[in-house]
């Protein structure tokens, strides 16, 4: 073996095509909006986001009414939204929560299509808003 080959073992490439198997938890930022849902892309792979009602601290709220009111109710817009920052107080597309854009979420894979790297995962948690 050379000192080259020596130096390199074990080394690997990250693909940017990432697959997931359903029922896998990732952390990801949440990076726009797309035909009135949220969409997290990691590298050339896009998940269509889906939200459930999480309490004050983030979690999960299992109790939390689903209803949307005129009040919360989404806005008919384009169908493309990508990277639309949200107005201070604007409402998700999904009811009365906070926009998800730019929030880091924890998420479960629920399907996955390997073929065109996309899939849906639904938020467990949100872990904060930020910088990329």
């Amino acid at each position: 073996m050379s000192r080259f080959d020596a130096f390199v073992k074990g080394w690997s490439f990250r693909t940017n095509r990432p697959d997931f198997e359903p029922g896998t938890e990732i952390t990801a930022f949440v990076t726009g909006r797309q035909n009135g849902g949220y969409i997290a892309r990691i590298d050339d792979t896009v998940l269509r986001v889906e939200e459930t009602d999480t309490d004050a601290d983030g979690d999960v709220d299992d109790n939390a009414d689903s209803d949307v009111d005129a009040d919360t109710a989404p806005v008919a817009g384009n169908g493309d939204d990508r990277g639309r920052k949200a107005e201070s107080g604007q409402r998700s597309p999904g009811g009365g929560r906070p926009d998800l854009v730019d929030t880091q979420v924890r998420l479960r894979v629920e399907d996955f299509d390997s073929n065109d790297h996309t899939g849906r995962g639904t938020v467990l948690e949100r872990l904060g808003s930020g910088g990329f």
